[in-house]
C-alpha cells in the first residue's frame, strides 16, 4: 500500500507491508517507536510494546496460527524503506484471549449469514493493559502516522475480505484519531491505584475513610496469619525452579478460569531470560515452600499486574498479593500507577479508582456497523454512568481528617 504522507512536512511517498513476525523489525528500529524503549521516554515505557515481549509471545508459540493469533505486522516505511510507524497486529480466528468483548458480535453476524471470523485484531496478546498500538518513530508527526497506520488496518481488512479490525486498549488520543477515521469508539472500565506521592502504605490508607481503613488493615492481618510470608522476586531472582512454581500456580488457577490457560512453560522461560529487569513476582511462602504467587510487569512509571495462582486458598491472600503488595512496590519505586487487570469491583475497596479503557472498531458491513454503533452508543452512557457512581461511592475520605477518624484508627 504505497500512498503519500502531507502532514509531516516532507510529502513523501510511504509503503505499508504487511509482514509475518517480529523478526522482521530489527531490535534497535523497534525502539526508535514511541512507548517501546526505557531509553526513548516521551512517551513512558511500556514493557508489552516492547520488541522483547512481542517476539517471545511469537517464539513461545503462544500467539502463532496454532493459536488463532496468525501474526500480520504493519510496517510503515518511507522510500527508503526506513521505519516511520508499525502496529502490531494478529489475524484471529475466535475472539479468545483479548478481554475486550465481541462474542454477541460474532454471533449476531453469524446468525444472519455473515462470517466474523477471521478478523484482524491489533493488540497485545492475553494483556488487558492500555498502552500505544499506533507506534510513531521519533522525529515524525504522531498525528499523520497514526491515520496512515489507521487507514492501513482498514484496507488490510477490507483486501482480505476480513469481517472488522479491532484496536484494543489503546490510548484516549489513539482512539480519538481512529474514531476520525472511521472506526467505532467503545468504553469498558478498570480499576488503577494511583500513587499521590506516598512515602507508605500507612500514607496511602490516610486517604481512606476510616472504616475502610480498618478493614484493610485488618484484611493484611489475616491474609498472613496462616504462617504466611511474601516475597518480591526480580531480575537474578527469576530463577527456572522460581518459573516451575509459579507456573504450577498459573495451570491450576488457569485450568480453573479458562478451561485451557493461554501462555505455556517456555513462554515464561523466555521473560526470565530477555526481561527479568522488567517482571516481578509477587511468591508467598508458608513452611518453606511457595504457595502463591501474582506477575507483574515494570513500566517506566506503571506496574502492570497481569496473571495469579495458587496452590493453596488461604483468606484475602489473593487482595494481599495481586493488589495490597502491588501498591507497596509501586509506592517503594516511586511508580505513579498500578493497572490491576481487566474488570473486578472489589478493587475499588482497595483503593483503586475506576478508569475508562478505550478500543476502536472498524467493521467491513454496513448493516453489522449500524447495529454495533447503536449499541455502542448505549454501552459508552452506562460506562460513564458506572464510573461516576462508583467515583462517588469509594472507600476515600470526603473533606478533611477528622478527630474521630483518629480515634477510630487506635
Amino acid at each position: 500500500m504505497a500512498k503519500r504522507m502531507d502532514d509531516d512536512g516532507a510529502g513523501e511517498e510511504f509503503t505499508i507491508r504487511v509482514v509475518s513476525g517480529m523478526d522482521n523489525f530489527g531490535s534497535d528500529e523497534w525502539k526508535s517507536l514511541s512507548g517501546t524503549s526505557k531509553a526513548n521516554l516521551a512517551i513512558p515505557y511500556n514493557p508489552f510494546v516492547s520488541h522483547e515481549f512481542l517476539s517471545i509471545v511469537e517464539e513461545s508459540g503462544c500467539a502463532s496460527s496454532k493459536s488463532g493469533w496468525q501474526p500480520q505486522h504493519l510496517r510503515l516505511e518511507d522510500s527508503r524503506g526506513r521505519l516511520l510507524g508499525a502496529a502490531f497486529c494478529y489475524a484471529k480466528s475466535h475472539s479468545q484471549g483479548e478481554y475486550v468483548f465481541d462474542h454477541g458480535w460474532a454471533d449476531a453476524f453469524e446468525r444472519a449469514g455473515g462470517r466474523y471470523y477471521p478478523k484482524l485484531q491489533c493488540a497485545v496478546p492475553f494483556t488487558p493493559a492500555t498502552g500505544p498500538r499506533l507506534l510513531v518513530a521519533q522525529g515524525m508527526d504522531r498525528a499523520s502516522v497514526q491515520a496512515a497506520l489507521a487507514q492501513g488496518l482498514a484496507t488490510l481488512t477490507d483486501r482480505l475480505s476480513l469481517s472488522s479490525a479491532h484496536v484494543t486498549f489503546a490510548t484516549l488520543e489513539e482512539a480519538e484519531v481512529l474514531e476520525q477515521c472511521g472506526y467505532l469508539h467503545r468504553n469498558d472500565q478498570q480499576f488503577h491505584f494511583f500513587n499521590e506521592g506516598f512515602s507508605s502504605y500507612e500514607d496511602f490508607l490516610d486517604t481512606l475513610a476510616s472504616r475502610k481503613r480498618k478493614n484493610l488493615r485488618k484484611e493484611r492481618r489475616e491474609a498472613l496469619e496462616p504462617g504466611i510470608s511474601i516475597e518480591w522476586l526480580t531480575g537474578k531472582d527469576l530463577t527456572e525452579r522460581v518459573w516451575d512454581d509459579f507456573y504450577a500456580f498459573y495451570m491450576d488457577t488457569g485450568a480453573r478460569k479458562w478451561g485451557r490457560p493461554y501462555l505455556n512453560r517456555t513462554f515464561f522461560s523466555l521473560i526470565g531470560e530477555r526481561m527479568a529487569d522488567d517482571t516481578l513476582l509477587v511468591m508467598a511462602k508458608r513452611n518453606g515452600r511457595y504457595i502463591a504467587g501474582a506477575i507483574n510487569f515494570i513500566g517506566s512509571d506503571t506496574l502492570y499486574g497481569r496473571n495469579w495462582g495458587c496452590i493453596e486458598d488461604h483468606p484475602f491472600l489473593h487482595f494481599e498479593v495481586c493488589y495490597h503488595q502491588a501498591i507497596d512496590f509501586a509506592i517503594d519505586r516511586k511508580l505513579k500507577v498500578v493497572e490491576a487487570g481487566a474488570q473486578g469491583e472489589h478493587k475499588l475497596a482497595r483503593g483503586y479508582r475506576p478508569v475508562t479503557t478505550h478500543s476502536a472498531h472498524y467493521i467491513s458491513h454496513p448493516g453489522l456497523r449500524h447495529a454495533i454503533d447503536d449499541y455502542l452508543r448505549r454501552e459508552r452512557l452506562e460506562v460513564a454512568r458506572a464510573a461516576e457512581y462508583l467515583e462517588e461511592h469509594g472507600p476515600f475520605r470526603k473533606g478533611e481528617r477528622t478527630d474521630a477518624d483518629a480515634r477510630d484508627d487506635d
